[in-house]
Order: C-alpha cells, then sequence, then structure tokens
C-alpha cells in the first residue's frame, strides 16, 4: 500500500545509506555493500535493548528453546525518556545493540543517521510481510517495496472509552461522529462533569486524531521534506478541541498525574479517546469504577465512516554493525510473530500485536471484567484494520513533539491557540531539519 515517504535521492544519500539485508540467494545484481542476511556459523550471541515491562521473561522463553542463538536483554527508559539517545551515542561509537525496540514515529530519525539495516532482502522477513497488518508494515518500511528497516511490534489503534454507566444515567446517547461528541460534552457539562481531559503533552495522541481525520504530516518527494502540520485536515481537528477548550467543555489536567487519575476515578472525565493499550492505563489508574466503562469505536468526522487513528506502537530493529543479522531477524520474527512470545508480550507488558492472527489470540478473545465483561479487544481489532497507511512520520519527532507541547499549553491557558501551535511546531521543525543538513521545503 502507498505511503508518502518515496525513496530517497542523492541529495539524502550520504545520511541515508541504508544498509540491505541480502540472502545467499541474491544474484549479482544485489547491492554490493549489503550485509550478509546467511547464517552465522557456530553460537551466536546477540544483545537487545528494550523498556517492555517483562520483557526479560519473553527472552528467557526463546534462550530455552534456542541455545546456539542466546540473546542477552538490557532494559532500560523508554525511548525519548533516554533509550534513544543511547542508541545514537552507541551506533556513532560503534557498539550499538544487535537489535533495538524502535516506536513507529522515531524510525525516520533512525533511518536519517544510517543506523539501522535494511531487513528487506532477507527472505525469513520478506516473507513475513502478508503475516502484519498491512499500515504496520508500511510503518517500518516507509512504502518502499522490498524494503523492511524493522519488524513492527505493536500497534496502537484508537477507540473511544467511555463510562456507560453515566452516559445511562444522564439518558446521553453515545456519541458516533464528532457533532455528536461536542454536543455530548455540552450535555455531560450539564451533568457536572468533563467529556474528557484535553492533554497538552501527548501531541502524539494529537497526531493520532488528525491521522483519523486524514491529516498529513509529513512528505519525502524523493528530493526533500515538505512538512504540513497546518493541512486542512490537521486545522480542523485543532479548530474542533479549540472550540470545546474554549467553551470549557473539557478539563486540561496535566496527563500521567495523580491528578489525571483522580479526574477518571471520580467521574469527574467521562471518556477518553485513547489506544488499545489505554486499557491497563484506566484500569490501574481508576480503581473504583471497575465494570463502569465500555469500549465503543472513534467518533466519525461524517456518519457512516468507519476510519480509525493509531497512538504509538513500536518496531523491533536490527541496527548497523550486527555481526549476526540472520540470527537477529528470526529473533525479531519468533518475538513479533509466534503465539507464545505474542502471548507473553500481551500478559506481561498489554501489548496489542501488529500481526493480522494477534487478533484472534485467546487473552485477546475474552470479556474484560474492568469493562463490564465486554470484549473490548474486538472493537481495537477492527480499529486497527480502518487506520490509513498513508501517514509519514518525519525524522526529527522528538523536537516537533516539544515545540507542539509547548504551544499546546500555551492554547490550553489562553495563551494563543492550538492552530497557532502548530504553526509554530512546524517553524520549529523545519529549522532542525535545516540545523541537520537534511533538505527541507519551506
Amino acid at each position: 500500500m502507498r505511503m508518502s515517504l518515496r525513496p530517497v535521492s542523492a541529495l539524502l544519500a550520504a545520511a541515508l545509506l541504508l544498509t540491505a539485508c541480502s540472502s545467499k540467494s541474491d544474484d549479482a545484481s544485489s547491492d554490493a555493500g549489503a550485509a550478509s542476511c546467511a547464517p552465522s556459523s557456530g553460537p551466536v550471541s546477540l544483545t537487545f535493548t528494550s523498556w517492555i515491562p517483562g520483557i526479560e521473561e519473553v527472552v528467557a522463553a526463546w534462550n530455552a528453546k534456542n541455545p546456539n542463538i542466546q540473546v542477552k536483554v538490557q532494559t532500560g527508559p523508554n525511548g525519548n525518556g533516554g533509550t534513544y539517545q543511547n542508541f545514537f551515542n552507541q551506533l556513532k561509537a560503534g557498539n550499538a545493540p544487535d537489535l533495538g525496540q524502535i516506536e513507529y514515529d522515531a524510525l525516520p530519525g533512525f533511518r536519517v543517521q544510517d543506523g539501522l539495516t535494511d531487513l528487506g532482502g532477507c527472505d525469513i522477513v520478506a516473507k513475513s510481510k502478508d503475516q502484519f497488518v498491512d499500515w504496520t508494515w508500511t510503518q517500518v518500511s516507509f512504502g518502499e517495496q522490498g524494503h523492511a528497516f524493522g519488524v513492527p511490534q505493536d500497534a496502537g489503534p484508537m477507540a473511544l472509552f467511555y463510562r456507560a454507566d453515566l452516559f445511562e444515567k444522564h439518558g446521553i446517547a453515545i456519541p458516533k461522529t464528532w457533532d455528536e461528541y461536542a454536543a455530548a460534552a455540552e450535555k455531560v457539562k450539564a451533568a457536572g462533569g468533563y467529556i474528557t481531559n484535553f492533554s497538552q503533552s501527548d501531541i502524539n495522541q494529537f497526531a493520532g486524531l488528525a491521522w483519523q481525520a486524514g491529516g498529513r504530516w509529513f512528505a519525502n518527494d524523493g528530493n526533500q521534506w515538505t512538512v504540513s502540520l497546518t493541512d486542512d485536515k490537521t486545522r480542523k481537528v485543532a479548530d474542533y478541541w479549540q472550540g470545546l477548550i474554549d467553551k470549557k467543555l473539557v478539563s486540561a489536567v496535566p496527563p500521567w498525574t495523580s491528578e489525571w487519575d483522580n479526574a477518571y476515578n471520580s467521574g469527574s472525565a467521562w471518556t477518553w479517546v485513547s489506544a488499545v493499550w489505554g486499557a491497563n492505563s484506566i484500569a490501574s489508574g481508576a480503581p473504583k469504577t471497575a465494570g463502569k466503562w465500555r469500549v465503543a469505536p472513534m467518533p466519525q468526522w461524517s456518519a457512516g465512516e468507519s476510519v480509525a487513528g493509531n497512538w504509538g506502537g513500536s518496531s523491533t530493529a536490527v541496527f548497523k554493525g550486527s555481526k549476526h543479522v540472520y540470527e537477529a531477524a528470526q529473533f525479531a520474527l519468533w518475538l513479533n510473530t509466534s503465539e507464545e512470545a505474542l502471548s507473553l508480550l500481551n500478559e506481561k507488558a498489554n501489548l496489542y500485536p501488529a500481526t493480522k492472527a494477534g487478533a484472534t489470540l485467546p487473552a485477546l478473545s475474552k470479556g474484560v471484567a474492568f469493562y463490564g465483561d465486554q470484549k473490548i479487544y474486538e472493537v481495537f481489532a477492527q480499529a486497527s484494520g480502518q487506520v490509513s497507511p498513508d501517514f509519514t512520520w518525519g525524522p526529527t519527532m522528538t523536537a516537533t513533539y516539544a515545540s507542539a507541547s509547548d504551544g499546546f499549553k500555551a492554547a490550553v491557558s489562553g495563551k494563543g491557540t492550538l492552530t497557532d501551535a502548530l504553526t509554530a511546531a512546524q517553524a520549529s521543525t523545519i529549522e532542525t531539519l535545516k540545523s541537520q543538513a537534511i533538505p527541507v521545503k519551506e
């Protein structure tokens, strides 16, 4: 399926000289600089860095069955919390691990720095493509046929978490469109609550909302990047939420704080448009509300549509310089396609698989007590198939998020608007790209 990031031109060649991974059957036309994807001889030891809770137990399951390919797992803070910077430092020093967890929105940054091994030429990786939900494969291939700069790990399809008891008590219909959501917000406010809490810092959540609406923040035409944080679709989303903010129909509690948890635990916030992993966030942060929540599809911009956004998701990438590409690819595929690994990842970390078969895992086919025994993962399985593949991340997302978050905080306090924040973030992103000698259209 098409994605707006096309193969790069000579202008980016210095920064995007990408290592291909070719199998032994590749002919003479293969990239002369391709890393070997042939099996290594003798026992192999791999290093893998991740921040997934319980990842040690998952790796132990692999090691128990693969005595000749042992994986040593290293854990650390989440990507933007320090692990990505560690990766960049290690790549520069030439001592990066064989494999690392990298979120989809961070992959372009590592590709620009020539830090990833292209696994597209590995037969075992190429043959796995159809096992993954189409849009997740596009995230790791950048829409380029025959390439794979990682193996999809998990996804964050979005839906609407809502307090079923409160909506029923006050006779408010569950909104199916964004217009209905705004109308419901008025009724919720009249009942003494807020329809939701608007996050000032989760810019990737806002990206998911824009993604659903058809916003396209970045593109590369083969010569240069285009930054479009204020395209018409994104502006529509910004104006919509600005309207709710101006009317004081949403709260603006800092997310991931005790105050944020209390807003949901006390019933002052009635919904959360979030990703599948949000199910555990609500359950752990609002224990008093057990049994009162349900999940419905995201509200739509037009009645009758079925489009979802995505918030989060990671890949397992093989770094440039790994001496055991074939074995690293084997492990990455096992980690992200085997029922054993996927079940453990879901059990230990509530990860939602990027594979098509992952939706049928026994753990994801059961009713969830916290959600009134609703089979909530059926909603997310449907949503995952409704995410457009045509959304490209830029190569400097950390800087983009930081700039936008500063503007969002100002907008919530009445100083400017969300569109102002996105406009400033666009200008800042362009300057960041220029400062790194990455060609960008102004």
